[in-house]
């Protein structure tokens, strides 16, 4: 099996739409340590059980989270191989960032010198 270390850009756009919303960040944070029911993600929110399966769904087409029947319920965890791969891309323009950061602080030190 080939693990896919990239993501596409459909891909990452998915990610970082369902990243956008503060519940569905909320519900990712709650189950990269412990499987959830959706039933008890939803008793947490200020919301309908209706709205709470809306974001599990956002998050899980976006493959952060893996959703599995057991029983009648539902339960949700975090996928750490995807999340791993967008910290990378993140990580990614992170470098790219302090490389301009560097380069441009090397042209103000010459500009200095050269007054």
């Amino acid at each position: 099996m080939v693990v896919q270390n990239e993501l596409s850009d459909d891909d990452v756009d998915r990610i970082f739409r369902a990243l956008a919303d503060a519940t569905r960040r909320d519900i990712l944070r709650r189950t990269v340590t412990d499987e959830q029911s959706v039933s008890a993600l939803a008793a947490d929110y200020d919301m309908s059980f209706a709205a709470v399966q809306k974001h599990v769904a956002v998050l899980e087409a976006a493959h952060l989270i893996v959703k599995r029947a057991e029983g009648r319920e539902r339960l949700v965890r975090a996928d750490p191989a995807v999340i791993a791969r967008a910290q990378h891309l993140l990580e990614r323009y992170q470098d790219l960032w302090r490389g301009r950061i560097d380069r441009l602080d090397a042209l103000l030190a010459e500009d200095r010198e050269s007054t």
